[in-house]
């Protein structure tokens, strides 16, 4: 039981981890961090179990624990601000003005089919110029403020 609690321990860690830095609108939610790392933590005991290396019950914990977790809206918004606004505020405030500006970016998200490979999409580049034109004009409406 032990060996258990260390496990989901570290697979908890290691997603809220992830959620704090790519994917902020989920760090929060407990409910959510608890059911990956449980399943993360099973998974990974079932394939030890069977007899699958270190490494493969890694790969197997890992697929369940990050499963839609590779493509991040706040890391593309942090992305295209940090690229295209960098030059009008200071780099302490590039991830604060993108948690900020992610809410009001949200509806040209909905417009795309967000797989986790979507950021080697052709529409990614799309994505990319909508986003800047959004953030542009809300600069220009709101200031920086």
């Amino acid at each position: 039981m032990e060996t258990q609690q260390k496990d989901l321990s570290y697979f908890r860690l290691r997603l809220q981890e992830l959620l704090n830095n790519s994917f902020p609108e989920k760090a929060n939610d407990q409910k959510f961090i608890e059911q990956r790392s449980s399943w993360a933590t099973n998974a990974y005991e079932g394939a030890f179990q069977s007899s699958n290396d270190i490494e493969k019950c890694n790969e197997i914990a890992n697929y369940i624990l990050f499963e839609g977790l590779h493509f991040s809206k706040f890391d593309t918004v942090f992305q295209v601000v940090c690229n295209e606004f960098d030059t009008i505020m200071a780099d302490e405030e590039l991830r604060p003005f993108a948690l900020k500006i992610l809410p009001i970016c949200e509806p040209i998200f909905a417009g795309y089919e967000l797989t986790d490979d979507f950021a080697y999409n052709t529409d990614f580049d799309l994505l990319y110029t909508e986003l800047t034109g959004t953030i542009a004009i809300w600069i220009e409406k709101n200031g920086l403020q």
